[in-house]
């Protein structure tokens, strides 16, 4: 069976390494939906990984680079919705290049994927935080040193552990300076 990344109270352990990480300002939730801030609970897969070419090497041999135009689409009645799509786009939707470096490294999980059902919440990435302890929107976030390192080791298909029991409150709990990697 393949390893799994999975999240503790703690933060995230693969590999025998421990990796703190802020998660969603909803805490954990059995029945995500668009805009609640929760970080969807269940069996997910590392589906992509995307990554700012000008500003880091590509971490993993099957990493994509992100451009100038790469957007991912979070409008419930689009066609495109939660799925990586181009500018122009008249739809409601999150810049993947973006000035600040939260999506310098974007591991995209199957969360609502490929098949997207709306409503049911878009995009799950593994990315960047603001700083330690910050909530996402749903996301799970880390240290950058550590998302390099994840990216590198996580290939697609290797299982994200998202238990319900994982506390609402794991980004403050989890907030302790970043462990070596």
């Amino acid at each position: 069976m393949r390893d799994a990344i999975s999240l503790t109270p703690r933060g995230l352990d693969f590999r025998g390494r421990h990796i703190p990480c802020s998660i969603g300002r909803g805490g954990v939730a059995c029945a995500k939906r668009e805009g609640d801030g929760t970080t969807p609970a269940g069996q997910h897969l590392i589906a992509e990984c995307w990554y700012r070419p000008d500003r880091l090497p590509a971490p993993a041999p099957w990493a994509r680079p992100i451009g100038p135009g790469d957007l991912w689409c979070d409008e419930t009645g689009h066609p495109a919705y939660n799925r990586h799509a181009r500018a122009p786009l008249d739809a409601s939707h999150e810049r993947l290049r973006r000035a600040d470096p939260l999506y310098d490294i974007v591991l995209t999980t199957n969360w609502n994927w490929p098949e997207a059902k709306p409503g049911k919440g878009s995009a799950i990435f593994l990315h960047q935080w603001r700083r330690p302890g910050y909530a996402t929107a749903g996301c799970i976030a880390m240290g950058r040193r550590h998302l390099i390192w994840l990216a590198a080791n996580a290939a697609p298909g290797t299982r994200l552990i998202v238990p319900s029991s994982v506390p609402k409150y794991l980004h403050i709990r989890g907030s302790a300076p970043e462990t070596r990697v």
